[in-house]
């Protein structure tokens, strides 16, 4: 959006810790509308300096700690982040005047969406059913409330699964294409057959182009799709797609064999069966996705065979051996500090906050 608006200045606000990448910036390097505040959104002074330092007027609220494994056993850091950081930002918001606040929530505070029920609409009750999502869900209602007590311009929005290129693979989809690309097998739950509905990244953006400009204050957005699959049914995908011999033809005759690609793990403590919105809303305003499944998963498998091992440096750690473990808060606070910045390079973007400098990946 920096380069299609060249006419607004962005400040991208971030603690920059394990999953981001300077390398997904890089485009942004020449772009004199674009800056970096290095900040924490639970530290209110760092977030007060920047929407005053930077004449912010709109805020997009993406900051969040979003792993639903980890947050089984760190509830409390999710709590940290998603509610008091969200409160942090509501009440700088309020004090600072800001004329448009977009807190981005989640499908998955609807609840699952049982067999035969319909796609839960904006006014659905919420019915969380693990810590990240009853974190998720009570940020919300602090922002609902933000708009009752004291009149904040605020829009939720709630989106199904996004993918895409340049994802951390801690995410089931790239974190499958990266143990595939590597001759691994990937880890799956149960049986396999728990589904989730794929929306591509750039349909996405998309999206929150349109909720920005044209959004009602004090409304609701789900974004969605019927791109919906298994979890099992990702794996083949993903092996046919590897197997794909050019970008022109999507489909590999590449036979998917079960045993040589998965391998079955314990379930974790609850998993919801599917989620589904309703996004008839959202297509009122003229948005509608555009990529189907299998072209965004061509992509992305594509990206992560040319950038996936190099974008973050290491990420073995990350890909774990796909069992439910016990995470302790101190090993989910460590994966949140600042990247390491051994053999990186500094950036051109402006940076701003209490680091003199943000580092980047140099990749050819």
């Amino acid at each position: 959006m920096a380069l299609a608006y060249p006419q607004y200045n962005f400040i991208c606000f971030d603690i920059f810790g394990t999953c981001s990448s300077l390398n997904n910036l890089r485009v942004l390097d020449e772009a004199s509308n674009f800056s970096i505040f290095h900040g924490n959104i639970c530290d209110a002074k760092a977030v007060r300096k920047c929407l005053v330092q930077h004449s912010v007027d709109a805020i997009v609220h993406f900051a969040a700690h979003s792993h639903v494994d980890l947050s089984f056993n760190s509830a409390n850091t999710f709590c940290e982040t998603n509610i008091t950081g969200t409160v942090i930002l509501l009440e700088a918001a309020r004090e600072h005047g800001i004329k448009r606040f977009i807190h981005v929530s989640t499908d998955e505070v609807y609840g699952e969406v049982l067999p035969g029920a319909t796609d839960h609409k904006e006014t659905a009750p919420l019915h969380p059913t693990n810590p990240y999502s009853g974190s998720k869900a009570a940020a919300d209602m602090m922002v609902c409330a933000f708009y009752k007590s004291f009149n904040l311009p605020i829009i939720i929005v709630r989106s199904n699964n996004v993918y895409g290129p340049n994802q951390f693979p801690e995410k089931i989809i790239p974190k499958f294409i990266t143990l595939i690309l590597r001759g691994d097998k990937v880890p799956l739950y149960g049986d396999g057959s728990y589904t989730r509905r794929y929306i591509y990244a750039g349909d996405v953006a998309e999206a929150f182009n349109t909720i920005l400009h044209k959004g009602e204050v004090g409304q609701t957005y789900n974004i969605g799709t019927y791109d919906e699959v298994s979890n099992i049914e990702i794996v083949e995908k993903i092996v046919r797609a590897i197997g794909a011999k050019s970008s022109r033809h999507h489909h590999s005759t590449t036979e998917f064999d079960l045993a040589q690609h998965v391998h079955f793990t314990p379930n974790r403590p609850f998993m919801d069966s599917a989620y589904g919105v309703d996004f008839s809303k959202l297509r009122m305003l003229g948005w509608s996705p555009k990529t189907s499944f299998e072209d965004g998963l061509h992509l992305t498998v594509e990206w992560y065979r040319q950038f996936g091992e190099e974008w973050w440096g290491d990420i073995s750690a990350n890909l774990g051996a796909g069992e439910f473990k016990s995470h302790s808060p101190e090993n989910l606070l460590e994966a949140s500090l600042p990247i390491n910045t051994n053999s990186l390079r500094s950036s051109s973007s402006p940076v701003d906050g209490n680091h003199p400098e943000i580092f980047k990946q140099d990749l050819v």
